[in-house]
């Protein structure tokens, strides 16, 4: 399978994108797709064996839309909408004087406004030839709204604007023709010019108002694009040359000048500097730089001149794979859209029955022709598929990209929706809870030589790569205490390791389960096992044969807003747990140092996700927050993983939230900001839903037996043209959230 992703311009409405989708999905080799009203944009899976992208275009166009590659740059993107966006404008300021003029035509007598009688001895042909331009700045909806029915067999919200606009307009040029004639049984109070033309001009208003403020909710993504600079500094030849970025090939020299953008992820190799990551992790505060470090393509640097190496180029950069990510999750649905995409499915078709159904029933009540073409014509154009179809994504869009302002990665839009819904999150606790550096505090020997029980665990958790290994091996080469080479070596998952010495005996190195596995005699240890661990340190005990020689303690540092973080979570009312595989003893310690009262302590790593699905079988939404490389499956299996950004790759990539900067307090973050996100998205639902279901039943003329109401199709088109651009105006707003932690 290739994946795809196409522009797509000439969207109205939900029923335009299920048009489409529709179109893609009935062609031989399309794996799936889903296109998407607010992105504006088809995400496709598809056999390249069967199909080419230019197949799909031509599919796209032969629905009535334009749709090309994403090979374009966002500079030539971003001009292709703005185009629309102007061409939109002039359409509509030129209807809306057509129409103003028209309107002071039509009604100017009536209210005793001075109209000349050149005017008046021509009023049909006048008024013919002003709605006749309003209908000429319009006439893709006219076009599009036909090509669909006939080429796809499927109607949309182009085929309800140009029944309605059709209708009133080919109404009032029939009344024209008999003027003409002669006919004097129908006269100018018959004429509709000047409904149609306002009808159409509130339609162009509104779309005018829905592509400016749609644009708005992408911003996020330009943002991030416009981070990358355009050329790059290298050493070629020991001299200096500024080329294009895209000519940068991995183990290129690069340098870096105070003030200018890093071009792409690279390793220092000479200077040291001062660098703002703020855009790329949201963290606001710049990070010192010297020899080996790490720099992020897409930052700054403040003050220093360095070089170095690139290490990543082109897609492979982190902001090349953080535009993507976002932009994969703006383009994703959440499961709550389900319900809209199935009422837009149906929606036009039963827009169209209502209208006709009002129209007969009025005309078989003897309301008149007049009467009943106005109620058909109403609801035709107070319907609005278009709420319907940006109620989700656009919250969606916001949400996603006010998350990646903040250093955060959402995923998918289920991923946004789940995050809102969880009651339970558990924490692993080591390098998640706690800095994941730990310290060695304690030696105790039980054969008089502290040395040597610190020799015999360094050596053996050296191999082991165990994150404890590093603080025993650096407190012996602190004590100049030499290593000894293991043999047969083995590690014990969540209980230690073992192996041999030169001499062929046998030594251990783990908790109290192993030595008990193998029968080590611990009532020397006893008193040391309670005080340390009460203390919330972690032991590794020390064993030569079947002797117990000693042990040491390490403890490792509780991050600094781990207590802030989950005050914060648990007044948001979840429930917090914390996960490792130390002892009870020592779990509690620490868990009680951070404010958590729950543990799930001893916990083997494959154990993990066995914990994770006892919960969900009881009914609860968990969430996992995790970095290493044994914390994946749990990752995986959890309703939302979240993994920590300075974590392993393989525990990124099977997160659902990626919190890009090392900081806690972005779990909570992430979880606000999906609560409020799934606030606005039930908020606009409710206004789309109500909107139709009370607009168009009003339009059909309901109220009429009762309080004698009946809809002006203008008033119709007015609310029609605002419905939408409300429900993208309150999606906006999420743009002003601030985090609280």
């Amino acid at each position: 399978m290739e994946k795809i992703i196409l522009n797509i311009s000439g969207m109205h409405c939900a029923s335009c994108a299920s048009n489409i989708e529709g179109a893609l999905k009935r062609l031989p080799g399309v794996f799936s797709a889903r296109v998407n009203f607010a992105t504006e944009k088809a995400y496709l899976e598809f056999e390249p064996q069967k199909l080419k992208p230019a197949d799909l275009i031509t599919t796209v166009k032969k629905s009535g839309y334009q749709a090309f590659l994403p090979g374009v740059s966002p500079d030539r993107e971003k001009e292709i909408r703005d185009r629309e966006v102007r061409g939109l404008k002039r359409k509509f300021i030129l209807s809306i004087t057509l129409s103003t003029l028209l309107m002071y035509i039509a009604m100017g007598p009536c209210v005793g406004l001075g109209v000349h009688k050149a005017i008046m001895d021509n009023m049909a042909l006048i008024q013919f030839l002003l709605a006749s331009g309003v209908l000429i700045c319009g006439y893709q909806f006219f076009a599009r709204g036909f090509l669909t029915l006939v080429r796809i067999h499927r109607a949309n919200m182009d085929t309800l604007v140009a029944l309605g606009v059709g209708s009133a307009y080919l109404y009032s040029l029939f009344v024209s023709i008999n003027i003409w004639l002669g006919n004097k049984s129908l006269g100018m109070s018959n004429l509709y010019y000047e409904v149609a033309a306002f009808l159409l001009t509130f339609v162009l208003l509104g779309k005018y108002l829905e592509a400016l403020t749609k644009r708005k909710t992408s911003q996020s993504i330009k943002r991030l694009w416009n981070l990358r600079p355009k050329t790059a500094i290298v050493m070629r030849q020991g001299q200096e040359v500024e080329i294009p970025v895209e000519e940068l090939l991995v183990g290129d020299m690069v340098v870096v000048k105070p003030g200018q953008r890093i071009p792409v992820d690279g390793k220092i190799t000479e200077g040291y500097s001062s660098v703002d990551e703020s855009m790329i992790t949201g963290e606001s505060i710049p990070v010192e730089k010297a020899l080996n470090d790490k720099v992020i393509g897409g930052s700054i640097n403040k003050y220093g001149t360095f070089k170095f190496k690139a290490t990543k180029v082109g897609k492979d950069t982190t902001l090349a794979q953080i535009i993507k990510l976002v932009e994969e999750a703006q383009g994703s649905k959440a499961p709550i859209q389900e319900l809209a995409d199935k009422v837009a499915a149906i929606f036009v078709p039963t827009v169209l029955i209502i209208a006709f159904a009002s129209f007969f029933i009025w005309i078989l009540l003897g309301k008149g022709f007049v009467f009943a073409l106005t109620t058909f014509i109403a609801v035709l154009i107070i319907a609005c598929p278009c709420s319907l179809g940006l109620a989700t994504p656009t919250a969606v869009m916001v949400g996603t990209g006010k998350a990646a302002e903040n250093g955060i990665i959402i995923k998918n839009a289920a991923s946004l929706q789940i995050a809102a819904e969880i009651d339970k999150i558990i924490f692993d606790k080591t390098g998640t809870l706690t800095e994941g550096k730990p310290k060695l505090t304690d030696i105790v020997s039980y054969i008089g030589n502290e040395d040597e029980v610190l020799m015999l665990a360094a050596s053996l958790e050296k191999p082991s790569g165990h994150v404890l290994s590093d603080a025993l091996v650096e407190a012996a080469k602190e004590k100049g205490i030499f290593l000894k080479p293991m043999q047969q070596f083995e590690t014990i998952s969540g209980k230690g390791v073992v192996g041999k010495i030169e001499e062929g005996q046998t030594i251990l190195a783990g908790n109290r389960r192993l030595m008990q596995e193998r029968a080590i005699d611990l009532k020397i240890a006893a008193g040391d096992l309670d005080r340390l661990e009460e203390q919330g340190k972690t032991i590794i005990l020390v064993a030569k044969e079947d002797k117990l020689m000693g042990l040491v303690a390490v403890r490792d540092t509780v991050k600094k807003l781990s207590r802030t973080l989950i005050a914060k979570l648990k007044g948001m009312g979840k429930d917090v747990i914390m996960i490792t595989g130390d002892n009870k003893r020592t779990a509690l310690a620490i868990a009680k140092e951070i404010g958590i009262q729950k543990v799930l302590a001893e916990v083997l790593p494959k154990d993990k996700l066995g914990e994770i699905k006892k919960l969900q079988n009881d009914g609860f939404k968990v969430a996992f927050v995790g970095d290493g490389i044994n914390d994946a499956p749990a990752l995986s299996g959890a309703d939302l993983g979240i993994a920590i950004g300075s974590g392993t790759d393989i525990a990124i990539e099977s997160g659902d939230i990626i919190l890009i900067k090392d900081d806690l307090a972005d779990v909570a973050t992430a979880i606000e900001l999906s609560g409020y996100a799934m606030r606005k998205i039930k908020q606009n639902l409710f206004w789309a839903f109500f909107y139709n279901m009370i607009g168009i039943p009003i339009a059909a003329g309901i109220l009429y037996p009762f309080n004698g109401l009946l809809l002006n199709p203008m008033v119709a088109g007015a609310a029609m043209a605002f419905s939408s651009v409300s429900v993208v105006l309150n999606s906006l707003l999420m743009n002003s959230y601030k985090p609280s932690v």
